[in-house]
C-alpha cells in the first residue's frame, strides 16, 4: 500500500510544475523511510548539566517519545538555563571568570556518522555557538532568566547573595552589567543554611513591572520594580516568609493573581494573592510538600515548583525522598489541595519542568544522571510514568521554552 497519494500521468512529465511536484513526493518519502511521519509534533528540551555542558533532545508531544539527549554545547557549570523570546538565544550560568552569565546561539546542526544517520537525525538536531559571557560580580550564580520583554537578564547569586542585572541586545546577546545589588545578612533562624543572605531564584512578574528573588538566607522575597529599559532595580518590598522556611523558587499562576513560593528548608508552598495593580502580596496558605513524619526519614529538601499551564494544577520537588507532590488549585477555593506523590525514578530531583502543551513533565534526577517522562492526567493532575528514562551527567536544569 502506497503511504502518499501518488498522480499518474498519462503524458510524459514536461512541464516545471509536474516536476516539483514529483520533487516533493520523493523529499517526502526518503524523510518517512528515515525518521517516521513528520508532522511538527517534536518540542526542543535543553538541560543544564554541573559536569559536561547543555544537552538537546526532543520530545513528541503526541507520541511521549524522548530522543536520546546530544551534547550541545560544553560547558563549565551550565546549572540554570533561560531563553530570549525570540528563541534563538539560550542563556547559561557558567563557572569562567569567578562565576559568569553567558549567551548561545541556537543553531541547527547535523550529526557526525554515514549518510543514512544523518538523514535520520536531520529534523531538531540542534547545537549551541557561544556568544559572549559577562561576569556576574558577585560569584557563580544559582538562577538565571530574562524579562518578558527581552531586555534584561538578570541572575541570582547564592553564595555571593546578591540579584544582577544585564542589558541585552535587540537580538538578544549580551550588552553590559547593569547593576549588582547585595541582600545583606541572613534571618539567622537556621544557623547552618541563613547566616547570610541567599539568592536562589529570578523572575517577573506578569506585567513585567517588579523583578522577584526568593532568598533562602534572609526568610523573604525581594521585590524590586524594574526598568526594563536600563536594567535598574530599585527596592520595592521584603516579603516575609515564617523563620527557618529558606525561601527557593517561586512561580506565578497564569491569571497573574496568585505567586506560590517554594521553601527548600520546611519542605513548605506558600500562596500568596497578587494585587496587579498595586504590586502587594498577600499570604492565604502554608501547605506542606512532605508530612513531618516522611521529612524525618531522609535527608529532604525542596528544590523546584511549577504551575500547570491550566492553572488548575501546582507540582513541586522533594530531594531525598526523590519524588514529586502533586496538588490542585481548585479556582472556587484558591487554595492548594494535595493528589499525591509520584517517585521521579532517579535520585535528587533538583529540576523538573512541564511541557507547553501539559500533557507531559520531565524530572531530572542529578544524583541518578536520569530524565524520567510522566503524562500528565488532565482532569486531577496525577502522574503516570511514560516507562521513559533517557541518561545524561548530573542534569540540574530543564527548559523547553522561553520562560
Amino acid at each position: 500500500m502506497n503511504r502518499f497519494p501518488i498522480r499518474y500521468y498519462p503524458h510524459p512529465i514536461n512541464t516545471i510544475r509536474d516536476i516539483a511536484l514529483v520533487q516533493t513526493i520523493l523529499i517526502a518519502l526518503c524523510i518517512f523511510s528515515f525518521t517516521g511521519p513528520v508532522c511538527g509534533q517534536n518540542i526542543d528540551v535543553w538541560v543544564g548539566t554541573a559536569k559536561t555542558g547543555i544537552y538537546h533532545l526532543t520530545l513528541d508531544v503526541e507520541q511521549g517519545k524522548l530522543t536520546e539527549p546530544t551534547l550541545a554545547s560544553e560547558t563549565n557549570g551550565a546549572g540554570f538555563l533561560a531563553m530570549h523570546p525570540n528563541g534563538k538565544v539560550l542563556y547559561a550560568t557558567d563557572r569562567e571568570n569567578d562565576g559568569s552569565v553567558t549567551a548561545f546561539s541556537i543553531v541547527n546542526s547535523l550529526p557526525t556518522g554515514d549518510s543514512t544517520q544523518r538523514s535520520a537525525k536531520r529534523i531538531n538536531h540542534k547545537k549551541l555557538e557561544r556568544r559572549h559571557s559577562i561576569p556576574t560580580g558577585d560569584g557563580g550564580a544559582a538562577c538565571v532568566a530574562v524579562d518578558k520583554l527581552g531586555k534584561v537578564l538578570m541572575s541570582a547569586q547564592y553564595g555571593g547573595g546578591s540579584t544582577t542585572t544585564y542589558r541585552l541586545k535587540e537580538d538578544g546577546d549580551l550588552l553590559a552589567r547593569a547593576s549588582n545589588i547585595e541582600h545583606g545578612q541572613g534571618s539567622g533562624a537556621n544557623a547552618k543554611r541563613q547566616a547570610t543572605a541567599h539568592p536562589h531564584w529570578v523572575g517577573t512578574s506578569p506585567d513585567n513591572r517588579f523583578l522577584m528573588v526568593p532568598d533562602l538566607g534572609t526568610d523573604q522575597v525581594f521585590q524590586y520594580q524594574l526598568n526594563s529599559e536600563t536594567g535598574d532595580l530599585l527596592l520595592k518590598s521584603k516579603i516575609p516568609l515564617p523563620p527557618g522556611s529558606g525561601p527557593r523558587h517561586m512561580k506565578f499562576h497564569p491569571s497573574g493573581e496568585y505567586a506560590f513560593v517554594l521553601n527548600e528548608l520546611t519542605l513548605t508552598i506558600s500562596v500568596f494573592s497578587y494585587d496587579q495593580e498595586s504590586g502587594a502580596f498577600h499570604e492565604i496558605q502554608n501547605i506542606e510538600t512532605l508530612p513531618l513524619e516522611l521529612k524525618d526519614r531522609h535527608l529532604n529538601s525542596a528544590a523546584e515548583i511549577r504551575v500547570h499551564p491550566n492553572g488548575k494544577f501546582v507540582y513541586s520537588s522533594n530531594r531525598g525522598h526523590d519524588s514529586i507532590s502533586v496538588f490542585r488549585f481548585p479556582p472556587q477555593k484558591n487554595k492548594l489541595e494535595f493528589v499525591e506523590r509520584e517517585s521521579i525514578r532517579g535520585a535528587w530531583p533538583r529540576n523538573f519542568n512541564i511541557d507547553p502543551s501539559g500533557k507531559w513533565l520531565l524530572a531530572a534526577g542529578r544524583h541518578s544522571n536520569t530524565l524520567a517522562l510522566f503524562e500528565i492526567n488532565q482532569d486531577t493532575g496525577e502522574l503516570t510514568y511514560a516507562r521513559q528514562i533517557v541518561n545524561l551527567p548530573g542534569p540540574i536544569c530543564v527548559l523547553f521554552q522561553n520562560e
